[in-house]
């Protein structure tokens, strides 16, 4: 890090507790009477009935809640001092003030491997590198930044690194003397071009997160720490534990008189085998201990019979549960192996009867005071997997005697050190232990480290458990932690967090200058289930009922998600200024998410821009131009109208004039010039079709008829605007493209996948396009592409069908891309081919297999037009679900006649 960031990111009050401080505009004398005047008004708020039912409020107690807190710039309940945050360093929105940003479209890297970004594990991360680029692009120095879903806040760590001219500079810009950010771009030439995208400087952060674990890593990332004091204090406790617990993890050597100490246990499950009932250790009949791989089949000790896993028995043991005084019957586990270190060198042994009296001597001991005991609820990671037959019902049945011990006592030892700062930092810390301590962490022969060896996103107990040692698992931590926080400081007010549910915060309206956000994607992640682990030891749970997921144990359907995501939306809407932006970094892992999340951004009003796929291995984005977008990682750039054009809106919806104005607002909105690998690439945004498509969800959106069909919209489009390479541009922007255009050469093709109707009419517009083509030359390729694509539901159309809806043949038999005026003939006669099939559909009785979806669509729209809300949510409720909830317009057509109906 630069002098200059280390100057400013530093805290400026570390190292003297007289120094006078300013917070919010108030002045205190120390750090101590700042925590002190705060720590107060937030417990007042506390006793507030009105205050805890805000909606996410946490599942907790107000001393641990306060516990957790360094108010006012983190707190783990609903933050009360947001709107001070924003009248200190927030500025008044105003329509004068000239701005103007392009959709980011370059490509960007991960950065998974950077310190920062490694300090804390959690289920999902953004690389805070990657984030920068979007702060830089669409923000000012000062400006604030905000993410609703932030997790570990790396949106915060991003805000404040836009002013470290290294970091900046190691994303490949170079920074100018007076702080200019230039970016270099090459054309097909091999000239070299730097543009100014941005300023140096510090952006502010307001994070907020559901979750008590995710946003007490932020806080802790977002707040400065004396890293010597904690480099010693974390010292300290371990050597306190070593002290206490040191003879849990001493071992003898295989000389009979050196005493080693363990690093790691290896535990495995036992099972009965199905012929002759011995007894089967896994571990020792199933590890090959060459290769470190589980065999697929292995023998009976005893018989020799050989079985595979799935098909064994696994055995259990009863005893008393200290905790809840009742009998549980829990899996059989016994220990194989220990490695541990003696005279300076790593050594592996059976466990021999030495080792196992210490381990019945812990097991015998007293409950831990500090072990969570909370039991499980009914979710859905207690019902998957080896969950149910490990019979883990409470939180301390995740944790063998040992660990249990030593992570008790270290997290007694976190919570009673003085300092709130150091405390709250050591505690960050410790939880780190929390999942390698578990039976969740498992035994892996051929990897580096035994720690944080489990699988994430899930509750997976493993038959090779690898139970590791406090030294083992958090010295190497130590380290690193006291190494990252000695180069990065972050500065003390620059970022606020909040815990609570979203679409609850009550931030200011048009207050936010840009938003980056990584929502949860319907089931993939079941991130409150996951978090108990932490939250358990805290005492402060996620509140789950305004949980945006589907969750079958919780009763959330699609639909559930894709509501609360619309109210999400729907508040990031309200804070954000006009004119502004957001990014949204989704990983898709189904069209019916993909399209719920689509519903809820348009439905809160934002027009989208520019959606792209992130390419992880190779770091770069392609722009998406099909429906199929399972599992991809998208990057969707959308904005918020300027208030001038909903003004205008309101007074002019269902005209002409109002869907021009649109038109002429959007495009100025849009990437001008794309370029990639010496080549312009089409801007899908600023092609008709999806021009159209943007017009069509405005109106409907804001509850208004669609004023013109496709045709009349195409015809519009020529006439009002200038085209080139089948994109639309306004009058002063076409003269850039040209420009630019000369530059490269010539315009790629965009990759297009065949996944409906409409996507297939792409394909064979863009084969003609090329090279008009006879019915034998086109027919073998199509085949091909087609083929395999369709939908159950989905009615498949013949090759001759489309090309006769869509296409013009010549008196050769040779098919083109149809001239203006025999497109909107053409057109005409589809759309009337269309609403035909549509009617036979209402006439049907029935619920309906298989239906051709642009029948739906053009007969949603015509009802629509016609404010016949009843026929569209009939016709919804009479196809299968899929054919709704995987087709965005259908989607919207339902969503929003459904609320004209009150439903």
């Amino acid at each position: 890090m630069s002098s200059d960031s280390q100057m400013r990111f530093s805290h400026t009050h570390e190292g003297s507790e007289n120094a006078q401080i300013e917070c919010l505009g108030k002045t205190f004398p120390d750090e101590t009477a700042r925590q002190q005047h705060f720590r107060e008004l937030l417990r007042e708020k506390l006793s507030d009935p009105g205050f805890r039912s805000i909606s996410g409020f946490p599942v907790g107690n107000d001393d641990d809640i306060l516990a957790m807190s360094d108010p006012p710039f983190y707190t783990a309940c609903p933050n009360p001092f947001l709107g001070d945050f924003i009248e200190h360093f927030g500025t008044n929105y105003g329509a004068e003030i000239k701005y103007h940003r392009e959709p980011f479209t370059a490509d960007v890297s991960e950065g998974k491997t950077d310190p920062i970004y490694t300090a804390h594990a959690y289920h999902t991360k953004v690389p805070y590198k990657a984030i920068m680029r979007y702060i830089l692009q669409y923000t000012n120095p000062g400006d604030l930044v905000f993410d609703g879903f932030c997790g570990t806040g790396m949106t915060g760590i991003a805000a404040q690194m836009c002013g470290d001219r290294q970091e900046i500079e190691k994303l490949g810009y170079r920074v100018t003397a007076n702080g200019q950010v230039l970016e270099q771009r090459n054309d097909s030439a091999g000239n070299s071009v730097e543009i100014s995208v941005s300023r140096v400087g510090e952006r502010r952060a307001v994070l907020n997160d559901l979750s008590p674990a995710a946003s007490f890593i932020a806080g802790n990332y977002g707040q400065p720490i004396d890293e010597e004091l904690f480099r010693k204090e974390a010292k300290r406790i371990l050597h306190e534990i070593d002290h206490q617990m040191g003879w849990m993890f001493e071992t003898h050597h295989s000389d009979g008189k050196t005493i080693g100490r363990i690093n790691f246990t290896v535990w495995s499950d036992v099972f009965s085998c199905g012929e002759c009932g011995e007894e089967i250790v896994f571990v020792d009949e199933a590890l090959d201990t060459e290769s470190g791989s589980i065999r697929d089949a292995f023998p009976c000790p005893r018989c020799g019979t050989e079985s595979r896993k799935n098909d064994l028995e696994l055995r259990y043991e009863s005893s008393l549960d200290k905790a809840t005084g009742s009998s549980i019957s829990l899996p059989k586990r016994v220990p194989v192996l220990i490695d541990y270190t003696a005279k300076g060198k790593r050594y592996t042994k059976k466990p021999d009867e030495a080792d196992l009296a210490v381990l019945r001597r812990i097991a015998e001991s007293p409950l831990p005071s500090h072990l969570p005991t909370l039991e499980l609820p009914d979710m859905q990671m207690r019902r998957v997997g080896r969950m149910q037959p490990s019979h883990i019902t409470h939180i301390h049945h995740f944790f063998l005697p040992r660990p249990a011990r030593w992570m008790s006592a270290l997290w007694e030892k976190a919570i009673s050190v003085s300092d709130h700062r150091l405390r709250r930092f050591l505690l960050y810390f410790v939880e780190q232990a929390i999942w390698t301590a578990s039976l969740v962490n498992r035994y892996r022969p051929t990897g580096y480290s035994q720690v944080n060896q489990y699988l994430t996103g899930v509750f997976y107990i493993p038959s090779q458990h690898a139970e590791c040692s406090p030294w083992y698992v958090l010295e190497g931590k130590a380290k690193r932690l006291t190494k990252l926080f000695s180069n990065f400081q972050p500065k003390l007010g620059n970022t606020i967090v909040t815990t609570q549910d979203l679409s609850a915060v009550g931030l200011p309206d048009n207050s936010i200058d840009y938003i980056f956000t990584d929502p949860p994607f319907g089931e993939n992640i079941y991130y409150s289930d996951l978090n108990i682990l932490i939250e358990s030891w805290h005492g402060v749970l996620t509140a789950t009922d305004p949980e945006a997921i589907v969750d079958r144990v919780k009763q959330k359907t699609l639909i559930d998600y894709q509501r609360m995501m619309s109210d999400c939306f729907s508040n990031y809407y309200r804070v954000l200024k006009p004119g502004r932006w957001m990014t949204v970094e989704f990983h898709n892992s189904r069209n019916s998410v993909w399209n719920a999340i689509q519903e809820a951004l348009q439905h809160a009003g934002f027009v989208v821009a520019d959606v792209r796929t992130l390419d992880k291995q190779q770091g770069s984005f392609q722009q998406v131009v099909s429906g199929n977008t399972v599992k991809r990682d998208l990057i969707i750039s959308a904005y918020k109208p300027n208030g001038g054009l909903e003004e205008r809106f309101q007074t002019k919806a269902g005209t002409e004039e109002a869907v021009w104005d649109f038109v002429s607002t959007h495009l100025r909105q849009l990437p001008v010039f794309v370029s990639r690998d010496g080549k312009a690439e089409p801007v899908t945004e600023r092609q008709p079709y999806l021009l159209f498509d943007r017009m069509v969800a405005f109106h409907v959106q804001r509850g208004y008829p669609i004023p013109m069909s496709s045709p009349e919209f195409h015809d519009g489009l020529r006439q009002n605007f200038p085209e080139r390479d089948g994109m639309y541009f306004l009058s002063d922007q076409v003269s850039e493209y040209d420009r630019r255009r000369l530059e490269v050469d010539g315009v790629g093709q965009l990759q297009l996948f065949v996944s409906d109707e409409k996507s297939a009419i792409q394909w064979v517009r863009q084969q003609l396009k090329d090279q008009p083509r006879g019915y034998q030359d086109l027919s073998p390729i199509y085949m091909k592409e087609a083929q395999r694509v369709w939908e159950k539901h989905e009615q498949p159309l013949e090759l001759t069908t489309i090309l006769e809806q869509n296409f013009v043949k010549d008196s050769e038999g040779i098919w083109h891309v149809p001239d203006l005026k025999n497109e909107s003939h053409l057109e005409q006669l589809r759309h009337r081919t269309l609403i035909k099939e549509f009617q036979q559909y209402i006439e049907a009785k029935g619920k309906l297999k298989v239906v051709r979806t642009e029948a739906l669509r053009a007969g949603f729209k015509e009802a629509w037009q016609e404010k016949d809300y009843k026929t569209i949510v009939q016709m919804a409720k009479r196809v299968p679900d899929a054919v709704i909830q995987e087709d965005q317009a259908l989607l919207m057509y339902f969503d929003n006649a459904s609320l004209m109906l009150g439903e």
